[in-house]
């Protein structure tokens, strides 16, 4: 059975205790993750989302237990990635005529998916369908995070349900934001964003102020992943703006790959100097082939500035430090700073190769390159400590 939001609205989702991985092997998921698909019910039954694939006939049997399936009026698909749109084959075997309200690009999408002649009716913004008491308004959000995602508001009860915009990769029984652990759905809210979104933080802040346009009253935010937002829904729009708007912390991490420790030595003096030149920022230390590369992603997201290190291997840098870079560059962070810095023996490639592709990534780099030659003696250690020290002077400028 479903768990009732509302009079009028009953959480049809599935708890994915056990994903530790998702979008293949793109991002992490240490908390797991939930598939959000909500059954309104209004005069008329109308069922917004399905979950993934792998979970198509659990979800029919337990949709089958709420209600008779002949009696859903409608489906409304926000977005049509698959876990969202992985049980609609199953669902539409059984009631194959029920209309499917979707986005233009989203019909396109799920026939390329599912290769099925289905009964698509293409919304735009402002179309609406109305119910007993209420009305389903459609707003079309587009590259939030694909291009054929819409938003889906509901008067009377006040819910945005907002597919993936305002979700989180979190796994909890309560269901809600004040019934769940405050601190680990911020992190994961912000690790969403980071990692998800913020490729595309000009289309959120224009789709948070035409919301904000339309004057709506909002009691809650009813995303596809991750909790409900129950109390105080506004804040977490609140902070979208704040994430959206070239976002940064006081904070600086120093990321680095290391083969004989050289590497680690030189990211751990230059921590100390940038320490002495300002102990009110907040230093992190990062090995980017040991921690969970969207947990990386998160602090870049986080931070004024970086520093980025790897020894020089076969004329170049390493294969996790690549990896890394390749994704600092498809996310298009914006406004952060950064140096790069690496051990060599007989050829120091790596840290002027690294500056090429920080910069590449869009970010400003403020200080030439930092090569040490094998390991760091005491001489060399110094030489890190102020490279650190003149790192925050340039911070400044």
């Amino acid at each position: 059975m479903g768990k009732k939001i509302t009079d009028k609205v009953t959480w049809m989702g599935k708890t994915d205790w056990e994903l530790t991985r998702f979008h293949g092997d793109e991002y992490s998921t240490h908390k797991g993750s939930s598939y959000n698909s909500y059954l309104v019910r209004d005069g008329k039954n109308i069922l917004i989302d399905t979950v993934w694939g792998p979970y198509d006939k659990e979800f029919v049997s337990r949709l089958k237990e709420e209600i008779d399936l002949k009696d859903i009026d409608a489906i409304v698909m926000n977005h049509n990635e698959n876990d969202h749109s992985g049980s609609l084959p199953a669902l539409m075997a059984e009631i194959p005529d029920v209309p499917i309200y979707c986005t233009k690009k989203g019909e396109q999408i799920l026939r390329g998916l599912y290769h099925q002649d289905w009964n698509f009716i293409n919304v735009k913004t402002g179309d609406t369908l109305p119910l007993e008491n209420s009305t389903l308004t459609f707003v079309e959000a587009p590259m939030l995070h694909w291009p054929d995602t819409m938003f889906t508001y509901m008067s009377g009860d006040n819910i945005l349900f907002s597919n993936d915009g305002f979700g989180q990769h979190y796994a909890t029984e309560s269901l809600f934001n004040d019934t769940a652990d405050p601190a680990e759905v911020e992190y994961e809210a912000k690790k969403y964003y980071a990692n998800i979104l913020n490729l595309y933080s000009t289309q959120v802040t224009h789709k948070i102020n035409e919301i904000l346009g339309m004057n709506l009253p909002l009691e809650m935010i009813c995303p596809s992943h991750g909790v409900i937002w129950r109390k105080n829904p506004e804040e977490i729009v609140r902070q979208y703006s704040k994430w959206a708007d070239d976002y940064q912390e006081n904070q600086i991490t120093i990321l680095y790959d290391t083969m004989w420790n050289s590497t680690r030595q030189m990211a751990e003096a230059i921590a100390e100097g940038i320490e002495e030149a300002d102990s009110s920022v907040r230093v992190k230390l990062m090995n980017v082939a040991k921690e969970d590369k969207n947990d990386v992603l998160t602090e870049i997201f986080s931070s004024k500035a970086i520093l980025l290190g790897s020894p020089t291997i076969n004329y170049g840098y390493s294969h996790a430090v690549a990896g890394l870079l390749e994704m600092m560059k498809g996310l298009r962070f914006k406004k952060k700073k950064a140096a790069a810095f690496g051990s060599y023996g007989w050829s120091g490639n790596a840290p002027k190769q690294l500056d090429e592709k920080l910069n590449e990534a869009g970010f400003k780099t403020v200080a030439e390159p930092l090569g040490i030659l094998w390991n760091p003696d005491h001489d060399g250690r110094e030489k890190c400590k102020e490279y650190g020290r003149q790192f925050v002077k340039a911070l400044e400028d």
